[in-house]
Protein backbone atom coordinates (compact mmCIF):
# COMPACT_ATOMS: atom_id res chain seq x y z
CA UNK A 1 0.00 0.00 0.00
CA UNK A 2 1.41 3.64 -0.89
CA UNK A 3 1.74 6.63 1.02
CA UNK A 4 -1.36 8.22 -0.44
CA UNK A 5 -5.06 6.82 -0.09
CA UNK A 6 -5.93 6.15 -4.07
CA UNK A 7 -9.84 6.33 -4.54
CA UNK A 8 -11.33 3.68 -5.81
CA UNK A 9 -13.92 4.30 -8.14
CA UNK A 10 -16.88 5.67 -7.24
CA UNK A 11 -16.78 5.33 -3.40
CA UNK A 12 -16.49 8.52 -1.37
CA UNK A 13 -14.10 9.18 0.75
CA UNK A 14 -14.66 10.24 4.34
CA UNK A 15 -11.95 13.27 4.41
CA UNK A 16 -12.58 13.15 8.65
CA UNK A 17 -11.73 9.94 9.13
CA UNK A 18 -7.99 10.42 7.22
CA UNK A 19 -5.14 11.09 9.11
CA UNK A 20 -3.56 14.61 7.70
CA UNK A 21 -0.50 13.75 10.05
CA UNK A 22 0.19 10.55 8.83
CA UNK A 23 3.81 9.58 8.54
CA UNK A 24 3.56 6.03 7.21
CA UNK A 25 5.37 4.40 10.07
CA UNK A 26 8.28 6.80 9.08
CA UNK A 27 10.79 9.38 11.13
CA UNK A 28 11.52 12.72 8.99
CA UNK A 29 14.97 11.28 8.49
CA UNK A 30 13.66 7.72 6.56
CA UNK A 31 10.87 9.77 4.54
CA UNK A 32 13.58 12.46 3.72
CA UNK A 33 16.21 9.42 2.38
CA UNK A 34 13.26 7.67 0.53
CA UNK A 35 12.36 10.93 -0.77
CA UNK A 36 15.46 11.43 -2.52
CA UNK A 37 15.81 8.04 -3.65
CA UNK A 38 12.23 8.72 -5.57
CA UNK A 39 13.50 11.96 -6.76
CA UNK A 40 16.29 10.67 -8.06
CA UNK A 41 14.69 7.94 -10.26
CA UNK A 42 12.02 10.45 -11.31
CA UNK A 43 14.42 12.57 -12.84
CA UNK A 44 15.93 9.41 -15.02
CA UNK A 45 12.15 8.08 -15.96
CA UNK A 46 11.06 12.05 -16.87
CA UNK A 47 14.46 11.90 -19.19
CA UNK A 48 13.45 8.58 -20.33
CA UNK A 49 9.63 10.38 -21.21
CA UNK A 50 11.27 13.23 -22.77
CA UNK A 51 13.48 10.97 -24.89
CA UNK A 52 10.90 8.70 -26.17
CA UNK A 53 8.23 11.52 -27.08
CA UNK A 54 5.44 8.57 -26.67
CA UNK A 55 3.65 10.02 -23.92
CA UNK A 56 2.54 13.45 -21.55
CA UNK A 57 2.13 12.96 -18.16
CA UNK A 58 0.04 15.38 -15.96
CA UNK A 59 0.46 15.98 -12.51
CA UNK A 60 -3.11 18.00 -11.57
CA UNK A 61 -2.68 19.12 -7.41
CA UNK A 62 -5.60 20.25 -5.06
CA UNK A 63 -5.74 21.23 -1.82
CA UNK A 64 -6.89 24.21 0.45
CA UNK A 65 -4.75 27.62 0.73
CA UNK A 66 -1.36 27.11 2.49
CA UNK A 67 -1.53 22.82 1.62
CA UNK A 68 1.84 23.13 -0.20
CA UNK A 69 1.43 22.89 -3.96
CA UNK A 70 4.06 25.09 -4.96
CA UNK A 71 6.40 23.20 -2.02
CA UNK A 72 5.60 19.83 -3.70
CA UNK A 73 6.65 21.14 -7.34
CA UNK A 74 10.00 22.20 -5.59
CA UNK A 75 10.70 19.31 -3.83
CA UNK A 76 9.53 16.40 -5.97
CA UNK A 77 10.86 17.67 -9.29
CA UNK A 78 14.30 18.98 -7.90
CA UNK A 79 16.13 16.27 -9.84
CA UNK A 80 13.95 16.58 -13.27
CA UNK A 81 14.93 18.24 -15.81
CA UNK A 82 13.50 21.79 -16.43
CA UNK A 83 13.62 21.16 -20.09
CA UNK A 84 11.05 18.57 -19.95
CA UNK A 85 8.81 20.20 -17.28
CA UNK A 86 5.80 22.84 -17.22
CA UNK A 87 3.64 24.15 -14.35
CA UNK A 88 0.88 26.02 -14.80
CA UNK A 89 -1.05 27.70 -12.25
CA UNK A 90 -5.03 28.19 -12.27
CA UNK A 91 -5.97 31.90 -11.03
CA UNK A 92 -9.39 33.10 -11.19
CA UNK A 93 -10.72 33.37 -14.82
CA UNK A 94 -10.28 35.88 -17.19
CA UNK A 95 -13.69 38.06 -19.07
CA UNK A 96 -12.25 35.81 -22.29
CA UNK A 97 -11.66 32.18 -20.73
CA UNK A 98 -15.30 33.17 -19.08
CA UNK A 99 -16.34 33.69 -22.38
CA UNK A 100 -15.63 29.86 -23.24
CA UNK A 101 -16.65 26.40 -21.61
CA UNK A 102 -14.58 26.21 -18.75
CA UNK A 103 -12.46 23.41 -19.94
CA UNK A 104 -11.44 25.97 -22.77
CA UNK A 105 -8.46 27.47 -20.86
CA UNK A 106 -7.32 23.83 -19.51
CA UNK A 107 -7.20 21.93 -22.71
CA UNK A 108 -4.94 24.48 -24.07
CA UNK A 109 -2.86 24.07 -21.44
CA UNK A 110 -1.94 20.57 -21.75
CA UNK A 111 1.22 19.10 -22.08
CA UNK A 112 2.42 18.05 -24.95
CA UNK A 113 4.62 14.22 -25.65
CA UNK A 114 7.28 14.38 -24.11
CA UNK A 115 6.72 16.54 -21.35
CA UNK A 116 5.35 16.24 -17.64
CA UNK A 117 3.63 18.86 -16.78
CA UNK A 118 2.15 19.80 -13.17
CA UNK A 119 -1.32 21.55 -13.10
CA UNK A 120 -1.01 23.75 -9.57
CA UNK A 121 -4.84 24.10 -9.11
CA UNK A 122 -6.91 23.18 -12.11
CA UNK A 123 -9.85 22.84 -14.22
CA UNK A 124 -11.81 21.22 -10.51
CA UNK A 125 -11.72 24.60 -9.38
CA UNK A 126 -14.74 24.84 -11.43
CA UNK A 127 -16.33 22.36 -8.86
CA UNK A 128 -14.91 23.44 -6.18
CA UNK A 129 -14.96 27.39 -5.79
CA UNK A 130 -17.44 27.89 -8.39
CA UNK A 131 -19.64 25.38 -6.03
CA UNK A 132 -18.93 26.23 -3.00
CA UNK A 133 -18.85 30.28 -3.50
CA UNK A 134 -22.45 29.91 -5.71
CA UNK A 135 -20.30 31.57 -8.95
CA UNK A 136 -22.68 29.18 -11.04
CA UNK A 137 -26.36 27.28 -10.60
CA UNK A 138 -26.07 23.79 -9.19
CA UNK A 139 -27.00 22.36 -12.83
CA UNK A 140 -24.23 23.70 -13.89
CA UNK A 141 -21.32 22.49 -11.96
CA UNK A 142 -22.77 19.10 -11.42
CA UNK A 143 -22.62 18.64 -15.21
CA UNK A 144 -19.16 19.21 -15.08
CA UNK A 145 -18.44 15.91 -13.50
CA UNK A 146 -19.01 14.00 -16.48
CA UNK A 147 -17.24 16.53 -18.27
CA UNK A 148 -14.06 16.39 -16.28
CA UNK A 149 -13.99 12.58 -16.94
CA UNK A 150 -14.87 13.05 -20.89
CA UNK A 151 -12.21 15.36 -21.08
CA UNK A 152 -9.67 13.07 -19.05
CA UNK A 153 -10.70 10.18 -20.81
CA UNK A 154 -9.75 12.11 -24.20
CA UNK A 155 -6.44 12.90 -22.26
CA UNK A 156 -6.14 9.04 -21.47
CA UNK A 157 -6.53 7.85 -24.98
CA UNK A 158 -4.01 10.58 -26.24
CA UNK A 159 -1.11 8.86 -24.45
CA UNK A 160 -1.01 11.56 -21.44
CA UNK A 161 -0.53 9.53 -18.11
CA UNK A 162 -3.00 11.14 -15.62
CA UNK A 163 -2.09 11.53 -11.45
CA UNK A 164 -4.16 13.41 -9.49
CA UNK A 165 -3.49 14.34 -5.79
CA UNK A 166 -5.76 16.02 -3.19
CA UNK A 167 -3.27 17.86 -0.52
CA UNK A 168 -5.13 17.10 2.88
CA UNK A 169 -4.35 19.37 5.62
CA UNK A 170 -6.36 19.63 8.58
CA UNK A 171 -8.23 22.85 9.26
CA UNK A 172 -5.93 23.27 12.40
CA UNK A 173 -3.30 23.19 10.77
CA UNK A 174 -3.57 25.49 8.06
CA UNK A 175 -4.28 27.98 10.89
CA UNK A 176 -0.80 27.57 11.95
CA UNK A 177 0.22 28.08 8.60
CA UNK A 178 -1.82 31.15 7.71
CA UNK A 179 -0.73 32.67 11.09
CA UNK A 180 3.39 31.74 10.24
CA UNK A 181 3.09 33.73 6.95
CA UNK A 182 2.26 36.70 8.86
CA UNK A 183 4.91 36.29 11.22
CA UNK A 184 7.44 35.89 8.28
CA UNK A 185 8.39 38.81 6.62
CA UNK A 186 9.77 36.77 4.42
CA UNK A 187 6.30 35.03 3.04
CA UNK A 188 4.21 38.43 3.44
CA UNK A 189 3.69 38.34 -0.23
CA UNK A 190 1.59 35.61 0.10
CA UNK A 191 -0.92 36.77 2.44
CA UNK A 192 -4.51 37.40 1.49
CA UNK A 193 -7.63 38.32 3.37
CA UNK A 194 -9.57 35.71 1.24
CA UNK A 195 -7.63 32.65 2.54
CA UNK A 196 -9.02 33.47 6.02
CA UNK A 197 -12.58 33.71 4.61
CA UNK A 198 -12.50 30.90 2.62
CA UNK A 199 -11.87 29.21 6.32
CA UNK A 200 -14.94 29.86 7.25
CA UNK A 201 -16.53 27.95 3.95
CA UNK A 202 -14.16 24.38 5.20
CA UNK A 203 -17.21 22.08 5.76
CA UNK A 204 -18.81 23.13 2.36
CA UNK A 205 -15.25 23.10 0.75
CA UNK A 206 -14.51 19.10 2.26
CA UNK A 207 -18.09 17.99 1.11
CA UNK A 208 -16.94 19.47 -2.68
CA UNK A 209 -13.94 17.77 -2.46
CA UNK A 210 -15.23 14.34 -1.02
CA UNK A 211 -17.79 14.48 -4.36
CA UNK A 212 -15.06 15.52 -6.41
CA UNK A 213 -12.79 12.56 -5.64
CA UNK A 214 -15.45 9.77 -5.80
CA UNK A 215 -17.14 11.99 -8.96
CA UNK A 216 -14.25 12.04 -10.79
CA UNK A 217 -11.81 9.02 -9.17
CA UNK A 218 -11.10 7.18 -12.55
CA UNK A 219 -8.73 3.99 -13.40
CA UNK A 220 -6.94 6.18 -16.24
CA UNK A 221 -7.28 9.18 -14.22
CA UNK A 222 -7.13 8.11 -10.65
CA UNK A 223 -7.65 10.36 -7.16
CA UNK A 224 -5.00 10.44 -4.54
CA UNK A 225 -5.51 11.77 -1.05
CA UNK A 226 -2.10 13.09 0.28
CA UNK A 227 -1.63 13.75 4.45
CA UNK A 228 -0.24 16.69 4.01
CA UNK A 229 -0.08 18.49 7.70
CA UNK A 230 3.68 16.96 7.92
CA UNK A 231 5.41 18.33 4.77
CA UNK A 232 8.39 16.03 4.18
CA UNK A 233 5.59 13.39 3.79
CA UNK A 234 3.18 15.19 1.89
CA UNK A 235 6.45 15.66 -0.84
CA UNK A 236 7.22 11.44 -0.14
CA UNK A 237 3.81 10.53 -1.14
CA UNK A 238 3.61 12.48 -4.32
CA UNK A 239 6.37 11.33 -5.52
CA UNK A 240 5.86 7.82 -4.76
CA UNK A 241 2.33 8.37 -7.06
CA UNK A 242 4.47 9.75 -10.14
CA UNK A 243 7.29 7.19 -9.99
CA UNK A 244 4.64 4.34 -9.64
CA UNK A 245 2.70 6.23 -12.97
CA UNK A 246 5.94 6.42 -14.95
CA UNK A 247 7.93 3.19 -13.87
CA UNK A 248 5.38 0.66 -15.63
CA UNK A 249 6.83 2.17 -19.07
CA UNK A 250 10.52 2.37 -18.65
CA UNK A 251 11.16 -0.93 -20.56
CA UNK A 252 8.71 0.12 -23.35
CA UNK A 253 10.64 3.77 -23.58
CA UNK A 254 14.36 2.24 -23.00
CA UNK A 255 13.10 -0.15 -26.46
CA UNK A 256 12.29 2.56 -27.70
CA UNK A 257 14.94 4.54 -27.62
CA UNK A 258 17.24 1.27 -28.47
CA UNK A 259 15.38 0.42 -31.48
CA UNK A 260 15.78 3.97 -32.48
CA UNK A 261 19.30 4.54 -31.84
CA UNK A 262 20.14 1.80 -34.26
CA UNK A 263 18.03 3.05 -36.70
CA UNK A 264 20.07 6.42 -36.43
CA UNK A 265 23.47 4.01 -36.15
CA UNK A 266 22.47 2.11 -39.21
CA UNK A 267 21.47 5.46 -41.41
CA UNK A 268 24.79 7.04 -40.61
CA UNK A 269 26.91 4.19 -41.41
CA UNK A 270 24.98 4.25 -44.92
CA UNK A 271 25.40 7.69 -45.65
CA UNK A 272 27.92 9.13 -48.53
CA UNK A 273 28.91 11.71 -46.19
CA UNK A 274 30.09 9.48 -43.54
CA UNK A 275 31.73 6.93 -45.34
CA UNK A 276 33.58 9.71 -47.04
CA UNK A 277 35.28 10.23 -43.93
CA UNK A 278 35.88 6.81 -42.68
CA UNK A 279 39.09 5.25 -41.45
Amino acid sequence: MGYAIRVRGASRVDLDTVDTRADGGLTKEEGTARLAALTAELGELQELLYAADTHAVLLVLQGMDTSGKDGTIRHVLVDANPLGCRVVGFKAPTATELAHDFLWRVHREVPERGILGVFNRSHYEDVLVARVRGLVPEPTWRARYDHINAFEALLADNGTLVAKCFLHISADEQRERLLAREQDVTKAWKLSAGDWEERTRWDAYMAAYADALARCGTDRAPWHVVPADRKWFRNLAVAEVLVDLLRPYRDDWLAALDARGKAELAALRASPGRAAIAP
